[in-house]
């Protein structure tokens, strides 16, 4: 397995809106997140941006269709493209999302929650084996938002996670706004979630924005951060530490100037809680 990867800083997700600015400006960015399924491609535009944004400033891979959950046996085509991506690119590190998201034979587009069963954690233990096998380095799962949840959970979602970071050496990315839309949605307190996580396994941070239709919050990462996830994230580095962080933003793409702003709002609000050496990589 690689090396602990270091303090990154903060960043954003890389968004091909933004890719002539980024080149043209070189941006106050620490590094960029891109999804790694937007690159599995044999040439073109995004390779083209990728390579030379890769050039300038440290980058991360960030998957949306591992389905690590899945009952299907893992795509190792997929696996294999991904670990090819990985040589090109050089990421600090690989993620995607504990959850599954493909059906017998196509990808769903949605990142579906885990029963949290002994079962389950076997299951999920042993792919997550297999992956970091073929990837040669330790596998960060993010937490999702959720709506539904399964009945026969004998877990919570923090146990579960914690549990499969013990059996397998795997890292976490807390999305501290999924914790926040799925505290809300399933009536538990989000603070319980981060604050039971391990201190020594918490790779990554998310920061997003999420829709509120009232009584059911959609996690939409298509507006800014709200008030109470700004106060869970200065809560969690509290307990944490220097964390390196990202602001994601998937839709209602603002200027890159606002986007930003944003981003130093993360980093004047570590700096609050933790000195000045948390204020870039």
């Amino acid at each position: 397995m690689a090396a602990t990867p270091p303090f990154l800083g903060y960043g954003l997700g890389l968004r091909s809106a933004y890719y002539s600015e980024i080149l043209e400006q070189r941006p106050p960015v620490d590094w960029f997140e891109v999804v790694s399924e937007n690159y599995l491609v044999g040439g073109g535009k995004a390779l083209y941006f990728l390579d030379a944004i890769g050039e300038q400033y440290p980058l991360v891979m960030h998957g949306v269709s591992l389905s690590i959950g899945g009952p299907h046996p893992l795509d190792r085509d997929y696996l294999q493209q991904l670990k090819q991506l990985t040589e090109r690119v050089n990421p600090a590190w690989v993620s995607d999302h504990l959850c599954w998201s493909r059906g017998n034979a196509h990808q769903l587009h949605d990142l579906l929650p885990l029963p949290y069963t002994e079962e389950s954690l076997e299951h999920v233990a042993s792919r997550v084996r297999q992956v970091q096998d073929v990837l040669q380095r330790p596998l960060v799962l993010e937490n999702v938002s959720s709506y539904v949840r399964t009945a026969d959970s004998t877990f919570t979602e923090w146990e579960f996670l914690t549990a499969l970071t013990e059996a397998t050496g795997c890292e976490l990315l807390l999305d501290v706004n999924n914790v926040y839309v799925s505290a809300f949605n399933h009536g538990f307190e989000p603070w319980d979630f981060i604050s039971a996580l391990p201190l020594d396994r918490v790779r990554q941070l998310h920061l997003a924005g999420h829709s509120d239709y009232g009584n059911c919050l959609i996690d939409t990462h298509d507006q800014p951060v709200c008030d109470p996830v700004w106060q869970l994230y200065q809560r969690t580095l509290e307990r944490f530490g220097p964390v390196t962080t990202l602001l994601e933003r998937d839709d209602h793409f603002p200027p890159l100037a606002e986007l930003l702003e944003e981003l130093l709002k993360a980093r004047t609000l570590a700096a609050t809680v933790l000195g000045k050496e948390s204020l870039c990589a």
